[in-house]
């Protein structure tokens, strides 16, 4: 029997990421700003994480492919205890030192490194769109696997009315090989129905003058009760 390889594409995304790291963080030190639509949905999703737990004990959120580190702290402002995965090792770099408070990690979202139903919520902004069509069932299952029953989830990602791909073989003048992926909502929240995980709600915003494509925004849960933690007893969280 030949071993299963491993996929290739974290690979060549965590070498673009680490090559325009630098620039992308310069340029894009807060892609919420300015966004009302974008700067409501995490706090939106603050609520519903919120909601699944009580008191001093409420799980931890991820915030995967996180970036320069800017949703990581805007969810720690509204008060969730949360960490930052990234594929990409100079992001976390970078976010650790714009954000010295917060904790980031180096990860790939193909191969979550916690335990089983351990997190009250993953966000997930514009990380998903490097993530190849017939990886996403797999990714989406794992994210089912280590959210707590009643858990949140929330995916950004442009969209159109079908779905496609293109590959950046340059940015900020580094030459790179980064696939970008357009989908429908629909096609992601059929397969997130397939992981396991049910929705809530669907946002699509047209783009406004600088941007060609919409942005999709899509909230999901983990089936189930929610769980509450009696007061005084601490939570435990990913080790």
């Amino acid at each position: 029997m030949r071993p299963v390889r491993a996929p290739d594409f974290p690979r060549t995304t965590r070498v673009s990421c680490d090559a325009i790291a630098e620039a992308y963080a310069a340029d894009q030190p807060d892609s919420l700003a300015g966004r009302p639509l974008e700067s409501a949905l995490p706090a939106v999703f603050g609520e519903l994480a919120r909601a699944r737990a009580d008191g001093s004990a409420r799980p931890p959120v991820a915030d995967i492919g996180h970036g320069p580190g800017h949703v990581t702290a805007r969810l720690h402002g509204m008060g969730l205890p949360v960490f930052g995965v990234d594929v990409s090792p100079r992001m976390v770099a970078l976010a650790r030192r714009a954000h010295p408070g917060l904790r980031f990690h180096v990860g790939s979202m193909t191969a979550l490194d916690l335990p089983d139903a351990s997190l009250g919520g993953i966000v997930a902004l514009y990380s998903v769109i490097h993530v190849p069509d017939d990886h996403l069932p797999s990714v989406f299952a794992g994210f089912h696997r280590v959210l707590l029953p009643g858990a949140p989830v929330l995916l950004g990602f442009q969209s159109g009315t079908e779905n496609g791909r293109v590959r950046l073989t340059e940015r900020y003048e580094r030459e790179i090989a980064l696939d970008f992926r357009w989908r429908t909502p629909d096609a992601v929240a059929e397969l997130l129905g397939d992981a396991g995980l049910e929705m809530y709600a669907s946002v699509l915003r047209e783009p406004p003058d600088g941007e060609r494509m919409p942005r999709a925004f899509l909230l999901a849960r983990r089936p189930g009760e929610r769980v509450r933690v009696p007061r005084g007893r601490p939570g435990r969280g990913p080790r």
